[in-house]
Formats: structure tokens, sequence, C-alpha cells
């Protein structure tokens, strides 16, 4: 049974309520918490009911759990590595939930200023300058690199409007297997379907998702046209040419159309 000791923080309004798990028949998106998530990412995200953040397994310095690529207002071709600094008390074997900030007060430095470099320009800088607020205030208070990442994510959906939910899969005890993982969280939150990723698509077990009655909707982000053309780009940097509701106007399209299947 999953346990009651939620310990969300209660300042973001994505967060689901202490001890409340989400209503039962949504549609649910599992992904590892990504600092400053790329725009197909946040898509994905935006387009599900809830999102169980997967942060009890194996930390990956080459992702992007603890780092953003940002591209220049102005000239987006320029781009630069946003990272936190982190180190794996448990070597590779270290899952993301335990993994550690190596100095917290340098990297808040290196955020601050690096956003503030790139996108100080935007007209949209103000309201993402103010949302960014209780993440910077992580810093002084977590030396957890999970935190800041999931954090700065739920800012970037609040700002989009997004009024899901947020659990996390350290929370749960489901099984080992990648595929079973999966269908085993989505099975005790009670989901109706899961959306699913090109990644996943390719080594996902969907046996395990239909003996649970639970639907895989592939989600693709588009390939082409201006708004995707930087895939690995923060989707900082679209929030701040278009800003929060045209992009959320874009993505809730892209959600209603084919990119879901049928839902």
């Amino acid at each position: 049974m999953p346990p009651t000791n939620f310990s969300f923080a209660t300042d973001l309004p994505a967060v689901s309520s202490v001890s409340e798990l989400p209503p039962t028949g949504g549609l649910c998106a599992i992904h590892q918490p990504n600092l400053l998530p790329r725009l197909s990412t946040l898509a994905k995200l935006f387009a599900a009911d809830y999102w169980i953040v997967l942060d009890d397994v194996q930390f990956a310095r080459r992702d992007y759990q603890h780092r953003a690529r940002l591209a220049d207002l102005g000239d987006p071709c320029r781009r630069q590595w946003l990272t936190i600094s982190t180190r794996l008390p448990q070597g590779r074997q270290t899952p993301i939930c335990e993994a550690l900030m190596t100095d917290p007060a340098r990297s808040r430095r290196c955020l601050a200023q690096l956003l503030l470099q790139y996108y100080r320009a935007s007209p949209h800088w103000p309201a993402f300058g103010r949302a960014l607020d209780p993440v910077l205030d992580l810093f002084a208070t977590t030396n957890k690199t999970v935190e800041v990442a999931e954090a700065s994510t739920r800012v970037l959906l609040n700002l989009l409007g997004w009024q899901g939910r947020v659990l996390r899969s350290s929370l749960f005890a489901p099984r080992t297997g990648r595929s079973q993982r999966l269908a085993d969280l989505a099975a005790l939150t009670g989901a109706r379907a899961y959306l699913c990723g090109t990644g996943g698509m390719t080594y996902l077990e969907t046996d395990v998702f239909t003996t649970r009655n639970i639907t895989i909707i592939p989600f693709r982000a588009p390939t082409t046209g201006p708004l995707w053309a930087g895939q690995d780009v923060s989707a900082v940097h679209f929030l701040m040419c278009l800003g929060p509701q045209t992009l959320a106007d874009q993505l809730r399209a892209r959600s209603g159309s084919a990119a879901l299947g049928c839902r």
C-alpha cells in the first residue's frame, strides 16, 4: 500500500494535497526530475493529469537531472549548459533522490545569474523571475539536487496554468523491472492511461499494463517547426520568447491532437 507520509512543499500549486492521491481514472506521466526541462518533456507533463516523479532510479550524470541547456534570446545558436554540481554518495548506484549538491550556495548564484543573463531582456522575465524565488530559496534549506530540479519543473507548469498533481515514486514500492515499475506506479495511483514518450516506447512491455487495464498512449513531440527546433534546449527559452499564455495554448492544442493518439 502507498505510504501516507507525503512531504511535498505546499507553496507550489502544482503539488497535491498532503497524503492525497489523485482521483482514479486519470492520465499519468512518469518521468525523472529534470532541471528546467526541455520543451518535449514539459509538453508531456502538461498533457497529463498528474506527474509521478521517478526519483528512486539511478542518477545519470549525462542526462538532464542536474543540468539544462540555455539558448540566447537574440541568438538561439548561442547555448550554454547550466549545471548543478552534484555528488553521488553511493557512486553510480546512487538513486536520484539521494544525489547531493556539492556547493548549494555556488549553484544558486550560477542558476540565478545565468538565467538573468540569458533572459532578462524578455518582457516575460519579471513574472518568471518572481516565480523562480521558491526554487532559489531551496538552495538554503536542502542539499538534494532532486528538490531543486523538481521544483524548477513545477514553476514552469504553474506558469502555464497546469492544474495537475505531483507524486514521487520513492513514496511507493514498485517492482524493479523497468516496465513493471512503471505499470505498478500507474496502477497504485489509479491511472486509466499511461502517457509514454518515444524513448519508453522502444522498451516498454505492454502486457504488464494491459493486465492492469491501463491504456498506453504514445506521446510524440513534433520534430519540425520553430517551437520544436531546439530539442535539447530548456523550455525556459520558449517561455521567454512566447510568454506563458501563448506557450500554454500551443501545448494545449498539441495535447488535444494526434500527439496523444486516442484518449
